[in-house]
């Protein structure tokens, strides 16, 4: 026989395949271990091994040794060939090991088993790696899930390679259904091209990008986020984008409010004198630019200061609120009605020669005369004057006008109030 047929040959082989490789009888016990299942063993010759038992070495909690000779048994009685994973503490070193483990039963000439042939691959390492590589994922998707923004990652070709479980509840499908689909396929057409074109610039760019966005989400109510998208490159080279949009939409609301408040009047919701001072500028310009009429009401309750005399202040402000209604009830969308003072008011009307504006202030003085105001004071009336202006060629400002509206409300009070005055631009 050749020297590399010998038996020694073989062994030798066996013992530099790294894997661990052995053969037992029908009782479990060796008949044959290379040098690595040796080592594992304590580092005993083949002679003191031959003949034992694994278990003779191996310190084995009664769970895994059960689990360990119910395989055994499928390979030795039932003639499967079993590949799973194993754990084993060895008795040698106290170390816990894990091994990918391939079990096939060894036959004679006749097909009798006689044995069990073992090849065994220490992944211990691997497994570790492996399980702290579930321990991170486990705890960056238990923070992500948990954080009020909606984080994703979206590659090159359109497609969501992560997305976080706030994202999905937004979108209204679960994490699973968003995860290898396009942007198409989960956002309206118009809405995912926006934002793919903005990918695009972000990954072309290699430049993070922030920006305010609103998004619809799955029961339709509009959400406001402050998006973070930086590009990145995947494991596999290709590019892609990491998303990050942080739920603002309280903030958002909270400064509209806050915007509404600085230019709206508290009590009777209507714009308050800075900022229809500043919208009547606006509205003046772009009058003149298009040569259309502007015309302007300004308007005071009578005797307001004895309404509050006689029935509280509470009463007061509710004939305030009353008034500011009925004033808004006569205008148009694009009328602006204002609260520049105490109980004063002003009406901006675009579009409107001098005798519309007469006429619609004869009518909003009717309709407050017969208001019904309060049933603890049935018998209280109001009543209010107005002064009627147009926008005319002299006027260097809002100011000009304003100001001649004034003189006509102070001249409607001069003639016993609840009255309209109209002015032209060379009355005084």
């Amino acid at each position: 026989m050749p020297q590399s047929s010998s038996p020694d040959a073989y062994r030798l082989l066996l013992d530099e395949v790294g894997a661990f490789v052995y053969t037992t009888d029908l009782q479990g016990r060796y008949t044959y271990a290379n040098q690595l299942v040796l080592d594992l063993l304590g580092g005993y010759p083949l002679e003191a091994v031959l003949g034992r038992e694994f278990g003779d070495f191996v310190e084995l909690p009664d769970a895994i040794g059960q689990a360990l000779r119910a395989t055994d048994l499928r390979v030795l009685h039932d003639g499967e060939t079993l590949a799973r994973e194993e754990s084993n503490l060895i008795r040698a070193t106290g170390e816990l090991r894990t091994y990918w483990s391939i079990k096939k039963p060894l036959r004679d000439a006749a097909g009798r088993i006689t044995g069990m042939l073992g090849i065994s691959h220490d992944i211990t390492e691997k497994k570790r790696l492996e399980d702290a590589l579930r321990e991170q994922k486990e705890l960056l998707d238990t923070i992500l899930d948990n954080t009020d923004a909606l984080v994703y990652v979206k590659d090159s070709q359109r497609c969501f390679r992560y997305a976080n479980q706030p994202l999905a509840q937004m979108l209204g499908r679960p994490v699973e259904h968003i995860v290898g689909q396009r942007d198409t396929e989960l956002l309206p057409q118009a809405l995912a091209d926006k934002f793919w074109a903005q990918d695009r610039a972000i990954i072309a760019s290699g430049q993070r990008q922030t920006s305010e966005e609103s998004l619809c989400d799955a029961q339709g109510r509009l959400r406001h986020y402050w998006s973070v998208i930086v590009p990145w490159q995947m494991p596999d080279g290709l590019p892609a984008v990491i998303g990050l949009s942080t739920d603002i939409t309280e903030l958002h609301e909270l400064k509209e409010q806050l915007q509404q408040q600085a230019s709206s009047d508290s009590l009777t919701g209507l714009a308050n004198r800075r900022s229809f001072w500043a919208q009547a500028e606006r509205e003046l310009e772009r009058s003149r630019r298009h040569g259309q009429p502007l015309a302007l009401m300004t308007m005071d309750i009578d005797h307001f200061k004895e309404v509050n005399d006689a029935y509280g202040h509470p009463m007061g402000d509710h004939v305030l609120r009353a008034f500011a209604a009925c004033c808004q009830s006569v205008l148009r969308s694009t009328d602006l009605c204002a609260r520049t003072g105490g109980e004063e008011f002003c009406i901006l009307l675009p579009e409107t020669d001098l005798a519309g504006a007469g006429a619609i202030a004869e009518r909003l003085r009717v309709l407050v005369a017969s208001l019904p105001l309060d049933a603890l004071a049935p018998n209280l009336r109001i009543s209010a004057s107005f002064g009627v202006t147009l926008l005319a060629a002299g006027d260097g400002g809002f100011d000009g006008m304003f100001l001649r509206a004034d003189r006509a409300l102070y001249a409607a009070k001069r003639r016993g109030r609840d009255c309209v005055v109209l002015s032209s631009a060379d009355t005084d």
